[in-house]
């Protein structure tokens, strides 16, 4: 049976969720961590996606990202899952599978709902008792986007910017 086709739309956000294989981990070290960011920080730039939001757990991963053209979400993953997995497998001496199937993703239509997402993926980490705050976790958006702190792979979504104040002329 053929697979279901995705629905996509440009430029509205997508939650995308890719687990690894029978729920094993699929990050061992804070390398893998940062080769996974490098890789998406580049995909997203060549397959023309903005990240909003990121979380990477130790086996899964959450994106909140707007994709500029139908097939760049689809694009985006295959390039990251694809070179990712071939340096694990290197890395550490292994030929399986890391990915359980394809990523599974679903449409943020409404405005409010891209702030539960992100709110959503950014208290991952506290949900699963990994740490009391979210800000205690390393591999997530929470301290660019919360905090301020500088990320040149995350591009703030309207809605969240729609929450800043206003820039003061006279100040």
């Amino acid at each position: 049976m053929p697979r279901r086709a995705r629905l996509l739309m440009p430029g509205v956000p997508l939650h995308l969720i890719q687990r690894g294989n029978n729920r094993s981990v699929c990050f061992f070290s804070a390398d893998d961590y940062l080769f996974y960011l490098e890789l998406l920080a580049e995909q997203a730039n060549k397959k023309s996606c903005e990240i909003h939001a990121w979380c990477l757990m130790t086996n899964h991963v959450h994106l909140l990202i707007s994709p500029h053209e139908h097939s760049s979400t689809s694009s985006l993953m295959k390039g990251i899952g694809q070179r990712y997995v071939q340096y694990i497998n290197r890395t550490y001496g292994r030929s399986e599978t890391l990915w359980e199937g394809r990523f599974r993703s679903c449409l943020v239509q409404s405005d409010s709902y891209v702030l539960v997402c992100y709110r959503y993926i950014e208290m991952n980490p506290v949900r699963a008792k990994m740490v009391t705050h979210p800000a205690e976790y390393r591999w997530s958006s929470y301290r660019a986007n919360a905090q301020s702190e500088f990320s040149d792979l995350i591009t703030p979504h309207a809605q969240y910017l729609s929450l800043g104040g206003h820039r003061c002329i006279d100040c």
